[in-house]
């Protein structure tokens, strides 16, 4: 398994395995960039199929959190953290207890949260033996989980997206296919639901599909009919490269908004996504919700930061991802250039320069003191 001459590594400051056969742990820790700050990005555990296919998922995630951090305007660099095994049955709490270990041993280049397959409950436990975790502030809105405040950035997206290309103010009678309806995922599809749209759903959970049909009046879709769908909206919100070789020539979306990361299989897709005039809001861009959500739990902790003051930001910094979204597309229109290319030169200029980062963010190096 090569590193250095991964085709997704891309200059990676670090990227650290652990292997602890008492426990069964098998992890991978990936640190893009610290320019900004320290890296920040959730712990991921899915059943991968290979150690190879571990190490793309965990540097091409690190690598967007770099991203996701400098378009938020945040003082964080981008890391990402995998778990191989399969949250349902290998998860324990030595486990857990040894992917602390771990974090710990990076001194505080990486900081963890809750990703797919993780919890708040599980960054507690790798929290008793590191403090280099976040996104479990008991007195934030939701008692450390980010995800609502990532579903809510997507949601504020997909309105902005909807409004530049279709011209429609509000939501009403807008189709979605939504792929993927977990934590994210199904707080989106509710909240497009109340707003009025006309919702299409597939997961490979039946019971999540059950739930959001029985709930949301959604209809279900079976498998890979998602990407063929009539529809206005596409929304991928399940793992990356949703849009792929497949995908790509199924697609008959005039716009896609998703929480998932890494949604382009290759940037090549990005450009035949481009020329045919499909809308595609950036990954990064859409789901920096759950970033900005545990930024402001961290400020909480490190400035004394009151919990009245951090709700009143958390919502005008989500709500302001729309605005980013604004200028991006309509820079991509005035120069014709790809929405993804804007938003990669954007956030490259603020990582590389870290002057342009506003003096509001949160410091980068008392790395203890940020949990």
């Amino acid at each position: 398994m090569s590193v250095f001459s991964h085709h997704e590594f891309d200059n990676h400051q670090q990227v650290a395995f652990f292997n602890d056969p008492a426990s069964g742990l098998k992890a991978i820790i990936a640190v893009h960039n610290t320019n900004l700050g320290p890296a920040l990005g959730g712990c991921r555990m899915w059943p991968y199929i290979s150690d190879d296919e571990a190490l793309t998922d965990v540097l091409r995630l690190s690598r967007g959190m770099t991203y996701k951090s400098a378009l938020a305007n945040l003082q964080l660099g981008g890391g990402k953290a995998v778990i191989i095994g399969d949250p349902a049955n290998a998860k324990t709490g030595a486990l857990l207890h040894a992917m602390g270990d771990f974090i710990d041993g990076l001194g505080g280049r990486y900081i963890t949260a809750e990703d797919s397959g993780t919890s708040v409950a599980d960054i507690q436990k790798i929290g008793e033996r590191t403090s280099y975790v976040s996104g479990i502030n008991q007195i934030s809105a939701h008692g450390g989980d980010p995800s609502p405040s990532t579903a809510y950035g997507v949601f504020v997206s997909l309105r902005e997206a909807v409004y530049h290309k279709l011209g429609r103010t509000d939501l009403k009678g807008t189709k979605v296919a939504i792929q993927g309806l977990g934590s994210v995922g199904y707080r989106l599809a509710a909240q497009l639901a109340d707003a009025g749209a006309t919702l299409y759903v597939s997961d490979i959970i039946q019971a999540n599909v059950d739930r959001a049909v029985r709930e949301l009046k959604a209809t279900a879709v079976a498998g890979d009919k998602i990407f063929s769908l009539e529809v206005d909206v596409f929304a991928p919100c399940a793992l990356g490269a949703a849009i792929n070789d497949k995908s790509i020539a199924q697609l008959k979306a005039s716009i896609i908004a998703g929480a998932a990361n890494n949604q382009l299989a290759s940037v090549e897709h990005g450009y035949q996504l481009h020329r045919r005039g499909i809308l595609y809001a950036p990954d990064y861009v859409v789901n920096a919700g759950g970033i900005i959500d545990v930024f402001y739990q961290r400020k909480m902790i490190e400035d004394n930061y009151g919990a009245d003051n951090y709700a009143d930001d958390l919502n005008t910094k989500v709500e302001g991802i729309a605005a980013t979204l604004r200028e991006i597309f309509v820079r991509s229109d005035n120069e014709n250039i790809p929405t993804f290319v804007i938003a990669d030169r954007v956030a490259e200029e603020r990582f590389t320069d870290p002057k342009s980062i506003g003096q509001s963010g949160l410091a980068a190096t008392p790395l203890g003191s940020l949990v």
